[in-house]
């Protein structure tokens, strides 16, 4: 089995999940998370899991919707995380990349994910581009308070950052991305990393993998990145689906 830990059903049409997951499904993704990104579309990720077994959710606002409306408190997404089959919060971080809010905003916003992940004890799903500086140093601070599970999910950034992370008791998730041609360095990295730190994800409807780049992703797709994943590890894909559907039940620790 192999499970898409970070994934987008709400971003598809309704009438079109069936067949997503039955493709998933016959793909050997039998499991998928659905990822907040605001909380206006918290009762869209509440609705896909309850309707849906095979599907978990998380909840939290993304860094480019940082800015929209007011950022909700710490006692906000811990609330509403406490729906039994929300078994995360995020995805939250910061991206400077595209700098959709203000910088300060962003970076309020992932502390408060951040205090409601140690609140909780629920994984704080982390969106990193082009800040790795300012990732590690608010992961640092706000773990000086107290440490929280966390992953950085699809990850492109530097091995520094990747490094970091692990240190801190953080895991990598690893999206199509892991499969580009040009993404050398990111396989060395996706070789060498703690074997028990490793899980993999679509971020679905973006980001599809080699061969099926031009594509709209879904979480079928997932099963190509284990394939790279597995050559870069140097074991079989059996392998690569226990080994990060175990390590990704042992960081979502709600999901049964």
């Amino acid at each position: 089995m192999i499970v898409d830990s970070h994934c987008h059903l709400d971003y598809f049409d309704e009438a079109e999940i069936e067949g997503i997951l039955a493709r998933a499904a016959e793909a050997g993704v039998e499991r998928m998370v659905t990822i907040g990104t605001s909380i206006p579309q918290a009762e869209a990720v509440h609705r896909l899991v309850e309707r849906f077994p095979q599907v978990w959710g998380t909840i939290g606002v993304h860094p480019h919707r940082a800015a929209e409306g007011t950022m909700p408190t710490v006692e906000e997404l811990v609330a509403l995380a406490a729906h039994p089959r929300v078994i995360g919060l995020g995805e939250s971080g910061l991206d400077y990349f595209y700098d959709k809010a203000p910088r300060d905003v962003q970076q309020e916003g992932f502390r408060r994910h951040c205090r409601a992940a140690r609140e909780s004890g629920l994984p704080l799903a982390i969106h990193a581009r082009e800040a790795d500086t300012d990732i590690a140093k608010i992961l640092a601070e706000e773990r000086a308070g107290g440490a929280f599970p966390f992953l950085l999910h699809c990850f492109s950034s530097s091995p520094w950052l990747a490094d970091q992370a692990i240190e801190m008791g953080g895991y990598i998730s690893f999206s199509g991305i892991l499969t580009f041609p040009k993404s050398t360095e990111l396989r060395e990295l996706a070789a060498r990393l703690p074997e028990d730190r490793l899980l993999l994800e679509t971020d679905s409807p973006y980001l599809a993998p080699v061969p099926l780049r031009g594509k709209r992703c879904e979480p079928a797709f997932t099963a190509h990145t284990a394939k790279v994943l597995a050559g870069c590890r140097g074991v079989s894909l059996e392998q690569i689906g226990v080994i990060t559907t175990a390590n990704f039940h042992r960081l979502f620790t709600k999901a049964a």
